[in-house]
């Protein structure tokens, strides 16, 4: 059996190599040429998988190894009878990090105290609901805006306009469709509260990146933090410019959620093909860099946080890759932006830190367990 595979997806050989021969090609150089006669193809999220690139090949089954499925034509694969997966969840804790690391930048930039805030968590999915989960665990003040769980479950959400008008820190996390396309256009942005923080790691066209620009450019008091872009791989150096924090779709990227999401489509593809599952994660998982953090009772609280955070993931370190990135025409700017994702460096995910507290503190046994840390 042939597999075709974007070179970026790890372990492919661990958990694949058994069911065939694997051919590995970038993401976006993936076509009708590249598939020949292979029966299953495994992408991310930069591969555009659909009726063009899928009819008359012998694909039987699709794999993505990321959360969203906006990339793939769903009823194309039911009319075509093709089997197919995502891998829900894969990467959310790695999302999560990489909002606390926003915010514990944007605080040290502007001077605020996190624990003062109203936080907004637009979309309660796989990713925002752990960060609900976080910040809930932290005591933060927080509301959150999800209409489809609204709708199916009751509860206390509230809608968009009212984390516009309260919050003073919003993260988006809602899937991209059009629903959600510009989700935050010109006139959503003009409702934010005066020195409000956005952060957007989940799509880029969720955020209507010509009026954000447009916004800033005008002065308008907002802390920005962008994670991703319309038009990616070519993100807007000018709007870069202007945000606090600029990453290059990186906030999901942990070795982690990376593992977890190959792990995940090869359990889909073993149910999918009533095959028994041979590889466990477990096994090929290497040992963290850091295995233990000590805490002294009398630890600061928010000097724990910021030390347990960034002692696994500082967001900081990206944004000046990415930065460093933005140079060259358009096509070696869209290089740049492809090659960062690809040789990103090794990272973990903070709920894998294991931390040891020394004498009585509860309030750091409270913090460590709301950041998901194992204590000793």
């Amino acid at each position: 059996m042939q597999i075709v595979a974007d070179e970026n997806i790890p372990l492919l050989d661990e958990f694949f190599a058994s069911f065939g021969a694997i051919s590995r090609h970038p993401g976006r150089a993936i076509d009708r040429a590249a598939l020949g006669d292979a029966e299953v193809l495994l992408v991310r999220s930069v591969t555009r998988v659909d009726r063009a690139l899928l009819e008359g090949s012998k694909v039987r089954f699709v794999g993505t190894c990321t959360i969203g499925t906006d990339h793939l034509d769903l009823d194309y694969f039911a009319e075509a009878g093709i089997a197919w997966s995502s891998a829900p969840g894969c990467n959310a804790r790695g999302v999560v990090d990489y909002v606390l690391g926003c915010l514990l930048a944007l605080a040290e930039t502007t001077g605020r105290k996190l624990p003062e805030l109203t936080y907004g968590v637009v979309g309660a999915g796989q990713v925002g609901g752990r960060l609900v989960e976080v910040l809930r665990g932290l005591g933060w003040n927080l509301l959150v805006c999800d209409p489809p769980r609204q709708a199916a479950e009751g509860g206390d959400f509230v809608d968009l306009a009212t984390i516009l008008r309260e919050c003073d820190a919003i993260s988006l996390h809602t899937p991209l469709d059009a629903g959600t396309r510009h989700l935050l256009g010109a006139e959503q942005l003009r409702q934010l509260k005066p020195g409000a923080w956005l952060i957007n790691a989940a799509r880029g066209p969720i955020v209507d990146n010509a009026a954000l620009k447009a916004h800033l450019q005008g002065g308008a008091d907002l802390q920005v933090a962008l994670d991703v872009w319309e038009g990616e791989p070519l993100a807007d150096p000018e709007l870069a410019a202007l945000c606090r924090l600029a990453t290059p779709h990186i906030a999901g990227y942990s070795l982690d959620g990376k593992l977890r999401g190959t792990a995940q489509i090869y359990q889909a593809y073993c149910k999918a093909m009533g095959l028994d599952e041979q590889v466990q994660l477990d096994d090929l998982l290497p040992p963290s860099w850091l295995g233990e953090l000590l805490l002294h009772e009398d630890a600061d609280i928010g000097w724990a946080l910021a030390t347990l955070c960034r002692a696994v993931y500082d967001p900081r370190r990206d944004d000046a890759d990415f930065r460093r990135s933005l140079v060259g025409d358009a096509a070696q700017r869209k290089a740049a932006f492809d090659a960062l994702r690809k040789h990103y460096p090794y990272r973990r995910e903070i709920d894998g830190l294991q931390v040891r507290l020394e004498g009585d503190a509860p309030h750091l046994a409270a913090l460590s367990a709301a950041l998901g840390c194992h204590p000793r």
